[in-house]
């Protein structure tokens, strides 16, 4: 039954981007609506998710999660019927709110329900299956939705899931709760979410409204301030969000670095694959759907494979490899023209998908690795924020990139090829970074605090559960 939501919501993840094109042209938006309709989402799973984990500890597994459904299950409705663009953003920025609730509450329903360890690494392994049949299925699923009933059909999709998972939830889902949750830090909340949103809102509409009108150098200027506060609020709280003496330590900083850099490059370029199949090279929506499938096939089959083999070689071997493929792999697709066979294409896709995939485990590891046994779950909660940060950006700088190129005279498929080769050459630069400053360990026990027993609490914490960047 979680692993069941955890899949609605990888699901909606993948099968926004098949409908882009079809939502530019139903609701006469350009580039930048497409922008926020995918931003507005992934703005409020990286800003709440950290709070939506500790919230379901403290009042109640089943409530949040339950909610979360709720929630997420009315905004998919309210997004189908979206007269314009404005009010397809309000519907996501609800879903955005629904999935940070849905998703780690999740996770903590499923590690409650089974305390023996074996149990639960065998019922994590079915919830992780379902998130990876959910994004795989995405593309697929958007594709023949749209082609057959058009955009508003991929988020109908969600409303018999949701009712079903509400009706047998209600019925069959056990409350648990861990009485020792910290509080909930609403200022570090709330400033994050302002903070990261005027950065947004400046990148975004920057290249429409011009990058010294006064609303986007005031936006710039807000985000500095509030990222100050921010800063200067979780130094002095005693159970911030975001504990900054965690990034005293190179690990954690590198690690996580690395994870925003993952975000930014696979959730700014997948924004656009569906687009360039459509408009460069003239496909329809339901091809560029299956085309844009080896990246999540590559991720799907070779993920499960991440983690063993930093076990096996370090941390900074894997990691270091697969950002170099990733990044080639972006590089290569920066050199597609509109008369490129797919068949010169596909491999493209799949190593972008192969290296990313070789990414996201071990640097989650890396993470938890860089802390006690007993912030692990704060550390894996804080490496799927800062993914879903690196999300945000990725969609709004890349964007910038192509609306730069187009204002400056150069055709949309020139604009696509800039994002791809500057998404690719960040992903480089990062693999060279990670190989230079990323300690080359095995995750190993932990030997600066004793181990506690991994009791259904103790898993619950963590707030890895977030959806992965679309």
């Amino acid at each position: 039954m979680t692993c069941l939501g955890q899949f609605m919501v990888l699901l909606d993840n993948t099968i926004v981007g098949a409908a882009l094109p079809d939502m530019q042209h139903r609701l006469h938006t350009q580039l930048t609506g497409l922008q926020w309709i995918v931003d507005a989402y992934v703005l409020l799973v990286a800003m709440l998710l950290l709070s939506g984990g500790i919230f379901a500890d403290r009042f109640g597994r089943k409530r949040v999660y339950l909610t979360g459904v709720a929630v997420f299950t009315v905004a998919s409705v309210l997004c189908s019927l979206a007269p314009s663009v404005g009010w397809l953003i309000a519907g996501r920025v609800l879903q955005g709110i629904g999935a940070a609730a849905l998703s780690p509450a999740s996770l903590a329903l499923l590690a409650a329900a089974h305390p023996v360890p074996q149990e639960r690494v065998k019922a994590i392994g079915l919830w992780a299956g379902f998130s990876g049949i959910g994004l795989a299925a995405g593309p697929v699923a958007g594709g023949v939705l749209t082609e057959a009933f058009g955009w508003p059909a991929i988020f109908l999709v969600n409303v018999p899931i949701g009712v079903v998972l509400l009706l047998m939830g209600l019925r069959h889902l056990g409350e648990s709760r861990n009485p020792n949750a910290p509080a909930i830090d609403v200022p570090g909340t709330v400033l994050s979410v302002l903070a990261v949103g005027a950065l947004t809102y400046g990148l975004i509409e920057g290249g429409a409204r011009g990058w010294t009108s006064p609303v986007i150098l005031c936006s710039f200027a807000a985000a500095v301030i509030l990222l100050a506060a921010f800063v200067t609020v979780e130094g002095r709280r005693p159970a911030p969000m975001l504990p900054l003496r965690l990034f005293r330590r190179r690990l954690f900083t590198v690690s996580n670095t690395a994870m925003a850099v993952v975000g930014f490059a696979l959730m700014g370029s997948t924004f656009f694959f569906s687009q360039f199949f459509v408009y460069v090279q003239g496909s329809s929506i339901l091809r560029a759907g299956l085309q844009t499938l080896p990246v999540s096939l590559a991720m799907v089959v070779v993920s499960p494979y991440a983690g063993r083999l930093a076990a096996r070689h370090g941390f900074r071997s894997v990691v270091t490899v697969g950002l170099a493929l990733a990044g080639l792999g972006l590089l290569a697709l920066g050199l597609v023209q509109a008369d490129t066979g797919y068949g010169n294409v596909w491999w493209r896709l799949a190593v972008v998908g192969m290296g990313f995939a070789l990414t996201l485990s071990p640097l989650t590891g890396a993470a938890i690795q860089a802390v006690s046994a007993q912030e692990g779950g704060l550390a894996s909660g804080i490496s799927g924020t800062t993914r879903q940060i690196g999300a945000v950006l990725g969609v709004a700088v890349l964007g910038a990139v192509v609306r730069a190129r187009q204002s400056g005279g150069a055709s949309f498929e020139s604009g696509l090829n800039s994002a791809f080769v500057a998404a690719g050459a960040v992903t480089v630069a990062t693999a060279v970074f990670t190989g230079l400053w990323l300690a080359d360990s095995q995750p190993a026990e932990r030997s600066a605090a004793p181990r506690r027993s991994t009791g259904p609490d103790t898993v619950a914490t963590s707030n890895n559960a977030s959806p992965p960047s679309r």
